[in-house]
């Protein structure tokens, strides 16, 4: 039996568009040829690339975001982790957090890794970010149809991979704690084999 794929950190972000009745997620399909998640809805993300752990930002992660992500990763993923959310989000969305980005609007929501008997798998962080910290038009690359904003009751609602039902699970929880409560916490969901715990 061979040994698992070692999983790539990887940093996706859920861009938040609030209403008062439903606030709004921005997702897109993976196309069909996508070796990882073909035809899923997903947020925009992907893997951390080198450049990313020394890439300049207008304003850094927040300490306890930071504090929190170094319960699974080192001071230098940590910090590239916000970079490669914000890189992605320009690259498949045409939304920007800025040039240099400013990553203190980012909050950290959860961390899923990809099965061991995955032959595709990643190391990746949530983050989530308020639709009044990003600029641009949406527009994408064409890695990700049909980019557009979900309800958030809508999204739930559909045929979703399970890690992306999770995840939103996991928004809903987070947009019921009060601003006091969110840089509080102290403990990070995550998605270990589908079941999910806490670090």
């Amino acid at each position: 039996m061979s040994e698992p794929v070692p999983p790539r950190p990887a940093a996706s972000l859920l861009v938040l568009r609030r209403s008062p009745a439903d606030p709004d997620v921005l997702m897109g399909l993976r196309g069909a040829g996508h070796r990882f998640m073909p035809n899923r809805l997903v947020f925009p993300g992907g893997a951390v690339d080198a450049e990313d752990h020394v890439a300049a930002s207008a304003s850094p992660l927040r300490p306890e975001v930071l504090r929190r992500l170094q319960a699974s990763a080192d001071p230098s993923l940590a910090a590239a982790l916000g970079h490669a959310a914000a890189r992605e989000l320009s690259e498949e969305t045409g939304l920007s957090l800025g040039d240099p980005p400013r990553l203190s609007g980012l909050d950290y929501l959860c961390r899923a890794v990809t099965p061991p008997s995955s032959p595709i798998r990643f190391d990746a962080r949530f983050f989530v970010v308020d639709a009044d910290e990003v600029s641009g038009t949406l527009a994408g690359s064409g890695e990700l149809e049909d980019l557009r904003w979900f309800a958030l009751s809508d999204a739930l609602a559909l045929d979703l991979a399970a890690v992306t039902r999770g995840v939103l699970t996991k928004l809903t929880e987070w947009l019921a704690l009060t601003a006091e409560q969110r840089p509080a916490r102290t403990r990070t969901p995550v998605m270990f084999s589908r079941v999910w715990h806490e670090e």
